[in-house]
C-alpha cells in the first residue's frame, strides 16, 4: 500500500566511507570550478557555525513547519549522515532546535542542512556539529505529518538523493554524486596546487595578468582613448 508523501525508506547505498574522506579539507569553492560551477546549494542557506561539513545525504521532505518525519529520520540515520530537509524554505516555523540537534550529535549524525528555519541560534553557534539553514525563528514546529525519508529532494535549489556526498565550508554547499566524486577529487586537488602556486606569484608580485586582455579582445571589447 503506498501512501504518496508520507514514506520512509530506511536502507540507503552509501559510497565508500574512504571516497568521502578523501574531500576532508578541499574547499567548497575548488570542488564547485570542477563541476561547471552548479551543484551548489544556494547562498541563502548559511552556516549557523564555524563546523566544516561532510558527509553523506539522508534526505527528507516534510511539510513545511512540520517535523515529525524530521525527528525520525534523526533516529534512523547513521554515523557520517548528514540530514538535509526539504522545507520548502519556509520560515514561519522552525523545524529543529538545540535539543534535537544534541540528539543527533549523540548519535554520531555528521550534519544538518535544513531549507527552512531553525531556532536556539546562540546555542547552535557554539556547537561543533554544522548546521546550516535559511533562517531563525523562535516559533516552533507542527508535529502532525506529513512528510518522506530517503527520497530526492530540492535544497537551495539543488537535486539532493539519498548517499550524495555533501561538503561545506563558510562559503556554503556543494552535492556531489558518488558516481562522479573520484574524478572531481582529482580536479578539486589540481585546483588547490594551481592556486597555491598563483598566491605565490601574487606575494612575489608576478602573477600573470595578460589572459585578461586576451579575453577581451576576444569578445570584442573595444578601448576608448588609448
Amino acid at each position: 500500500m503506498t501512501n504518496v508523501g508520507f514514506t520512509i525508506q530506511e536502507h540507503i547505498e552509501r559510497p565508500p566511507r574512504s571516497l568521502v574522506e578523501a574531500f576532508r579539507g578541499i574547499p567548497v569553492a575548488n570542488i564547485a570550478d570542477n563541476m561547471n560551477r552548479t551543484f551548489c546549494i544556494g547562498g541563502r542557506i548559511r552556516p549557523f557555525n564555524e563546523a566544516p561539513l561532510l558527509g553523506t545525504a539522508f534526505t527528507v521532505k516534510t511539510r513545511p513547519g512540520d517535523n515529525l518525519i524530521l525527528h525520525k529520520a534523526i533516529d534512523l540515520a547513521s554515523p557520517g549522515d548528514i540530514i538535509v530537509v526539504d522545507g520548502q524554505g519556509e520560515l514561519a516555523n522552525a523545524l529543529i532546535g538545540e535539543l534535537m540537534i544534541a540528539w543527533a550529535q549523540l548519535r554520531g549524525i555528521a550534519g544538518f542542512i535544513i531549507d527552512g528555519a531553525i531556532r536556539d541560534a546562540g546555542e547552535i553557534r557554539k556547537m561543533t556539529i554544522p548546521v546550516y539553514a535559511a533562517g531563525v525563528t523562535p516559533a516552533g514546529p507542527y508535529k502532525d505529518g506529513p512528510g518522506s525519508i530517503n527520497i530526492p529532494i530540492a535544497c537551495g535549489g539543488v537535486t539532493v538523493h539519498p548517499g550524495d556526498i555533501l561538503v561545506g565550508d563558510e562559503d556554503g554547499v556543494v552535492v556531489i554524486s558518488p558516481q562522479d566524486a573520484p574524478s572531481i577529487l582529482e580536479k578539486a586537488r589540481q585546483k588547490m596546487e594551481s592556486e597555491a602556486k598563483d598566491m605565490e606569484a601574487i606575494k612575489k608580485g608576478i602573477w600573470d595578468r595578460t589572459w585578461v586582455d586576451q579575453i577581451l579582445r576576444e569578445k570584442g571589447c573595444v578601448w576608448i582613448g588609448k
